[in-house]
């Protein structure tokens, strides 16, 4: 198929953006090469398809990454990335990137091209901080997932803390002994996730909280005695 001449760094083939949208990401696409030397393309396609003329057109390289949004498939979003890209930017940071905003929710409530700006605005961001090992941002539905992991850290916490003695105050030798469990679930899945995506103080706040809160709560629960210790 026939290609605008000279190459323009969108390809807007499914008609996915407004004109005024267009223009603006082809000159944030400029810029972005400009300024840091990485090369970003974006082609939306459905019904017409350039294939592999694309990797000549623009120039694909090592330093390149080709978005590409074909609503066909189960996701919006795929990316074809240079291996020197990979070194900043690795296998998982793109599976994120692909899952956050490619996914059929996320195109049904906000649209197919605030998809697209979406991860352009993600991807600018981590060319210009050299790289990015996740994905930044914490959308809400993640920082839920990470509270309620917390959460649960804090009910392990404060189970195995529970006074098994009558003087006992806190049962440090059963909270260290699976401190594995809890730490994992409060430390790597519940403010892990969330430090690593945001410099916010206020959802590391709430984590730490709900950690006590649950550690707490299941610590002053009584413990249910057997039929026969209470006659």
């Amino acid at each position: 198929m026939e290609l605008p001449q000279p190459p323009v760094p969108v390809l807007d083939l499914a008609d996915q953006l407004s004109s005024k949208e267009e223009a603006e990401l082809a000159e944030h696409l400029s810029r972005l090469e400009e300024e840091t030397g990485w090369k970003l393309r974006v082609l939306t396609q459905f019904d017409q398809t350039p294939g592999r003329q694309v990797k000549e057109y623009w120039g694909l390289n090592e330093r390149s990454v080709l978005m590409v949004a074909d609503p066909r498939g189960g996701n919006l979003l795929a990316f074809n990335v240079g291996d020197a890209v990979r070194e900043i930017l690795p296998r998982t940071f793109w599976i994120e990137l692909q899952s956050r905003f490619g996914n059929q929710f996320y195109v049904q409530e906000h649209g197919a091209h605030r998809a697209i700006l979406e991860a352009v605005e993600v991807l600018d961001r981590c060319f210009r901080q050299g790289g990015c090992r996740v994905v930044p941002g914490l959308p809400q539905e993640q920082w839920i997932l990470t509270l309620i992991t917390s959460i649960l850290g804090g009910i392990v916490f404060g189970f195995a803390g529970k006074p098994r003695q009558g003087e006992e105050v806190f049962n440090w030798r059963w909270a260290l002994l699976i401190s594995p469990l809890w730490f994992i679930l409060f430390g790597a899945f519940g403010l892990g996730p969330v430090v690593a995506r945001t410099r916010d103080w206020l959802p590391v706040v709430r984590n730490i909280l709900g950690f006590l809160a649950g550690a707490l709560a299941i610590y002053l629960a009584p413990i249910p005695q057997p039929a026969e210790d209470r006659q």
